[in-house]
């Protein structure tokens, strides 16, 4: 029978639950009404009514909304509401305490200046971590202006030197072309004086073979023969053949399949730039912690394992060089297995990372 309410609950109790309320170290300190100090309006009502809390805990659960923080595990290092209390926290491993029962001798504490300092020290590595970032993101940015400029560069020179192969093409063809253009002057002009001769000479054998003038006409026909001969002559040092020719241009096949086969003008490299405050380390002074063992053994494995080199290759990758077993071993910091191994014929003392695909490890002479 429901007879009693719990206000820190904001739940009715029957006598049973009442008294063990009273008991119950999480909950010795809820203020308890009985039937006999209940007000009327709460024996009539099944809503509870509004209530104060103790001292300032008005912070509400994170897990159970409507319930505030009332209590601290020193087990768990957690802060609880009366439901956390109830449902995980009753184990004898355990240390549950109420928070005014302990937070008398808080203020101005060892454990708050700590606190104070060490907020104050992640503040600072916050605003590090920021002027530091703008400082080598401005040094990143000069050496992508600076990489614009030399790619406009190497550009220009592309440029300047297809221009100068584009020259000298034209020149020979042209060079050519004026070749002929003389040859074909020449030519012409050896042809047009022979012509004339030879229409002069024609001219004169008819007109003097119309009048009958033997002698004359003798002298001029044995002449006219001389003349041909002399052109025959001209004629064979004229020919063209073999002088004469038709052009092709035919591509640079090594400029053309360069252009087929590559798809840029470079490639941008990359070098790390790093921080002139190391962040890392001022965050690792404040992070070891262990997390758990890992086997590095295999069924491969001949002899116990024994690492004497380590080294990170990715942020979830980590490389061990395994002594006695002649090998270096792929671990996946996640599953914290062993993804894969790589047989060596001598035993490696360490292992280093060169470049993102490739370790460097110094061995053992057999």
């Amino acid at each position: 029978m429901i007879s009693d309410f719990c206000v820190d609950c904001e739940e009715h109790l029957c006598e049973s639950c009442f008294n063990h309320h009273k008991r119950a170290k999480p909950s010795r300190h809820h203020t308890l009404l009985d039937k006999h100090n209940m007000p009327q309006s709460l024996q009539v009502s099944s809503q509870p009514i509004p209530h104060a809390l103790p001292g300032d805990l008005t912070k509400p659960c994170s897990t159970h909304k409507k319930e505030m923080i009332k209590f601290y595990c020193h087990h768990h290092n957690a802060l609880l509401c009366s439901v956390c209390v109830t449902l995980k926290h009753q184990s004898t491993a355990c240390h549950v305490d109420y928070i005014p029962d302990i937070s008398g001798k808080i203020v101005n504490s060892n454990e708050y200046r700590k606190l104070i300092k060490e907020i104050d020290t992640m503040t600072g590595i916050f605003q590090d971590t920021v002027g530091d970032l703008k400082k080598i993101t401005e040094k990143s940015n000069a050496s992508l202006t600076d990489v614009l400029a030399e790619i406009k560069k190497f550009r220009k020179e592309i440029n300047q030197r297809l221009d100068a192969m584009e020259n000298e093409a034209e020149n020979t063809a042209r060079s050519l072309k004026k070749d002929n253009d003389q040859r074909l002057k020449t030519v012409q002009t050896t042809c047009d004086d022979a012509i004339k001769d030879l229409q002069e000479s024609s001219d004169a054998i008819k007109q003097l073979n119309t009048s009958k003038e033997a002698d004359t006409l003798f002298v001029e026909l044995k002449t006219a023969e001389q003349l041909i001969k002399e052109n025959e002559k001209k004629i064979s040092q004229l020919t063209t053949t073999g002088k004469v020719k038709e052009y092709y241009f035919e591509p640079n096949l090594d400029i053309s399949t360069l252009f087929d086969n590559e798809k840029s003008l470079g490639t941008l490299t990359t070098k790390p730039l790093k921080p002139p405050i190391n962040v890392s380390a001022r965050l690792k002074s404040k992070q070891f912690s262990h997390q758990r063992a890992v086997s590095v053994s295999t069924p491969q494995d001949k002899k116990v394992s024994w690492i004497t080199g380590m080294t990170l290759l990715t942020s979830d990758i980590l490389i061990a060089a395994d002594f006695p077993n002649n090998s270096i071993k792929m671990i996946d910091i996640n599953s914290y297995s062993i993804i894969d191994q790589l047989k060596l014929d001598r035993s490696p003392w360490n292992v280093t990372t060169v470049s993102k695909d490739k370790l460097a490890v110094p061995a053992s002479f057999k």
